[in-house]
């Protein structure tokens, strides 16, 4: 039976190299074999040329100094981080939230053999994407060294299985605290894009500081060897272990191993515990009041805000920028000045080539703030619902506009308004650069709304195709971007030519296209509609 659940477990990792959920049928030979190779290439060549060499740098510094031992500590530590983090949330939801978690505890099957089967997807994907990180800086160990002992080989491939068990053990216990917090949350898609957030702020922080902190690690070596020494001796034995020294090899397997026994223990107890709890049996008081009258144009506005905030996916891929735009314009406020002071310095203190290319950044800004051009789409089969009401079909479609433009214009207009606020342009520029920023905003959403009803894809069954895959979505953030390039590049080709005129061609066209597209999806836009 075991052997059943590893095989379960394993094929559903691969699952989607060989099904398509999109199309609901099998992939054709040529595609699996494609997608296969565009993930090894992705693992092997790029993250494993990536950390081969950055494994080389830290080499270079440290083997020459006799810090073969810190050399292992720094990429054992980083394989750790990136396995760790890769596995948590296949522990999470593979592990104690899985969805045939009830299905397989009503067989006649021990609870010990399906947390197993369970671990050893965990396991598998920890070990992929710490052997990532830590084989390719093995292989550049034993290119720098002058001669490859027995002890050496052993003690390299015995901490690939050691990270690769601790990475397990760390997804295990992390993985049980974000299930535990899981089914106390009401409203999860909030914690899940702030999380993501910060995930990708603490990346790039990481990336664009890694060469100074990499810098000042390598200048101060001698000295962090020694604290670790001092203050942190069992990482100093796993360094050892690295090396092939059998007393620290010996002394690291046991941790692990009693380590383990911790986990499976805690495990054991804990998994039947959460994976038949349920999030919603909670007591809750029922509260009776009463419900205010509203219009059928602001309930299906609501109705678009409650279908925003349910999805994390829906708010990380289509209203990113209100997020963006929000938190530049504070640090306009605080850092505007020193930013416009260089810009100003770069274009020869030429305020009004800035605020062209603001509008240009604007344009970029706003590319992800593209509801409209999916929210057509995410009604799916129970579109049904919004088209057997007694609702006129043009107001569905200028609450879906409106919902955009409520998220967009108002920090358009702060982010705007902070950015003119030190770039000091006159009063007719100032007034030409905001009316056009609105202006384009309104015609960004009105072009959404035209992609989403020419575009409509009801028949999907992952909703992350509708809001990041559609041709729709694509098609509306490309076509932003270019227009915002395209509009900084007339004006630097054109030379000397006056901003304000400039500005004023802008706002014209803005306005024409936005009434086009308005009249058009008032007429031919509720047809389509409608026939959907």
């Amino acid at each position: 039976m075991l052997k059943i659940l590893i095989h379960k477990q394993v094929g559903e990792i691969f699952r989607s190299y060989f099904y398509d959920a999109k199309k609901n049928k099998a992939r054709s030979k040529i595609s699996s074999i494609l997608l296969i190779g565009s993930f090894v290439l992705l693992m092997v060549v790029v993250l494993g040329g990536i950390f081969s060499v950055f494994s080389l740098l830290i080499a270079k510094a440290l083997i020459p100094l006799e810090f073969d031992w810190m050399y292992f500590i720094v990429v054992s530590l980083i394989a750790i981080a990136l396995g760790t983090f890769g596995s948590v949330f296949s522990t999470y939801s593979g592990l104690y939230l899985a969805k045939d978690n009830d299905l397989l505890l009503s067989l006649p099957i021990s609870v010990d053999t399906i947390i197993i089967s369970r671990l050893v997807t965990v396991y598998l994907m920890g070990l992929m994407y710490s052997a990532v990180v830590i084989i390719p800086a093995i292989i550049v160990y034993w290119v720098l060294i002058d001669n490859i002992t027995l002890p050496i080989v052993v003690g390299n491939l015995m901490i690939v299985l050691i990270i690769s068990v601790v990475v397990l053990l760390l997804s295990c216990l992390l993985g049980y605290v974000v299930a535990k917090l899981s089914q106390k949350l009401h409203n999860k898609s909030f914690i899940t894009v702030l999380l993501s957030l910060l995930f990708i702020s603490g990346y790039y922080y990481i990336y664009f500081r890694a060469k100074v902190l990499i810098g000042y690690f390598l200048e101060n070596v001698l000295l962090y060897g020694k604290k670790i020494k001092t203050f942190a001796y069992p990482l100093y034995l796993f360094g050892r272990a690295s090396l092939g020294d059998w007393k620290a090899l010996l002394i690291t397997m046991i941790i692990t191993a009693a380590l383990t026994y911790m986990v499976w223990k805690m495990l054991s107890k804990s998994f039947l515990m959460i994976a038949t709890s349920s999030a919603n049996n909670a007591k809750t008081q029922v509260k009776s009041f009463k419900e205010k009258p509203k219009s059928v144009f602001f309930a299906l506005v609501q109705k678009e805000f409650r279908r925003f905030t349910c999805s994390a996916d829906y708010m990380l891929n289509c209203g990113l920028s209100t997020l963006i735009m929000l938190i530049g314009g504070f640090v306009l406020l605080f850092k505007g000045k020193d930013i416009f002071a260089n810009l100003i310095y770069l274009f020869d203190g030429d305020s009004n080539t800035i605020c062209i290319f603001l509008c240009g950044a604007i344009c970029f800004l706003i590319a992800t703030n593209d509801m409209a051009a999916c929210s057509t789409s995410l009604e799916g089969k129970t579109i049904w619902q919004l088209r057997s009401l007694p609702i006129n079909t043009f107001s569905i479609l200028k609450a879906k506009l409106a919902f955009q433009l409520i998220l967009t214009v108002p920090v358009v207009i702060f982010v705007t308004l902070c950015s003119l606020w030190f770039i000091q342009p006159s009063q007719t520029i100032a007034l030409a650069v905001l009316l056009f920023n609105i202006l384009f905003t309104l015609l960004f959403g009105l072009f959404c709304m035209y992609l989403g009803l020419k575009m409509a894809n009801l028949q999907w069954t992952n909703e992350i195709s509708v809001v990041k895959q559609s041709g729709a979505v694509v098609i509306a953030l490309f076509s932003c971007w270019i227009y915002g390039v395209l509009f900084v590049g007339i004006y630097l080709g054109l030379g000397n030519f006056s901003a304000l005129i400039y500005l004023s061609i802008g706002i014209i066209l803005s306005l024409l296209l936005s009434i086009i597209f308005y009249i058009w999806l008032k007429n031919k836009g509720v047809k389509c509609f409608e026939e959907l």
